[in-house]
């Protein structure tokens, strides 16, 4: 599965605002549901549980928050860039403003492999950049499938 197989155009959301952590994931949790076909509170929930277990923060901004969910028929990716930074407990300390976020079936091998392939191509020089000064979600996409 491709970058661009993984995050469909229509789950870029530019200038996504939240109060917070707790509500941002709330509010990728309503976004991602119904294109998933999957009702938002269980989503809330693999989120906010995968959180506890340490911060999805990877540094330099970005954070990666993944969870694992019955009834889902293969790995999905949605794509945030935020109004504004936020705290996130990354391993850096800074403040995130690119949010990928990552759903796959509960018993899915491609899970690590999907989730590995993003961090990869985040941490290549520039993407996160380019994403940053990217223009509306179709740029913002072309800027990390493309790279």
């Amino acid at each position: 599965m491709t970058l661009a197989e993984l995050i469909p155009a229509d789950h870029v959301f530019d200038r996504l605002r939240a109060a917070d952590k707790p509500a941002l994931l709330s509010v990728l949790a309503r976004l991602a549901a119904p294109p998933l076909g999957v009702p938002p509170a269980p989503v809330a929930a693999a989120l906010a549980a995968r959180e506890a277990l340490g911060s999805t923060g990877t540094g330099g901004g970005i954070a990666l928050p993944h969870a694992r969910l019955d009834g889902l028929a293969a790995p999905t990716g949605f794509l945030a860039r935020l109004d504004r930074p936020m705290a996130w407990d990354a391993v850096d300390g800074r403040p995130v403003d690119l949010v990928f976020l990552l759903l796959s079936p509960a018993a899915d091998a491609a899970h690590l492999k999907a989730l590995a392939a993003v961090a990869r191509r985040l941490r290549t020089p520039g993407v996160a950049e380019a994403m940053r000064e990217a223009g509306p979600a179709t740029a913002l996409r072309a800027a990390l499938v493309e790279a």
